[in-house]
């Protein structure tokens, strides 16, 4: 990206991950819901892979389910910090490696892809199902990297 200051490639970026995490996770969310009914699973790598729509009331891989506005709650702040976090660095002339950009941004597109269908369906749609665990959407794998980008990030900082 020629010709952009560092600051703004980096705003570029995370705008364009966080986009591509709510766009991908809404068409998939969208395309299995007209493909499937509730509950009905489609074999993808039969016996490994499945495509099961699921309508997830809890947080992450179900838990907690039927908790109401909780679950409203916890995004919002999670998306507040996670834009306090980014702000507090750019005010502080602190300058974020392109992992940790990468990593708040798929974070915060997964949290923005689940938040709107809390609020619009009252429940998150999911579909992936590898049989040997909970049924999780894009979004939800989002997050899963970018806290795993992060916590990477850390790990190498604390071996330095």
């Amino acid at each position: 990206m020629r010709g952009l200051k560092r600051s703004q490639w980096s705003v570029s970026l995370a705008l364009l991950v966080t986009f591509a995490v709510i766009f991908l996770d809404r068409i998939a969310k969208i395309f299995f819901s007209g493909l499937l009914g509730l509950g009905e699973s489609l074999p993808v790598i039969p016996h490994v892979l499945h495509a099961t729509l699921v309508h997830n009331t809890g947080i992450a891989f179900g838990f907690f389910r039927d908790q109401g506005i909780v679950f409203i709650i916890i995004p919002v702040i999670a998306i507040i910090l996670l834009i306090f976090n980014v702000y507090y660095y750019r005010q502080n002339n602190e300058v974020l490696n392109r992992r940790y950009v990468i990593a708040f941004s798929l974070i915060l597109g997964g949290a923005m892809g689940n938040l709107f269908d809390r609020i619009v369906y009252g429940y998150v749609v999911d579909f992936i199902d590898f049989r040997v665990w909970p049924v999780f959407n894009i979004a939800d794998s989002a997050i899963t990297i970018g806290a795993i980008i992060i916590a990477w990030q850390c790990f190498q900082l604390s071996e330095k």
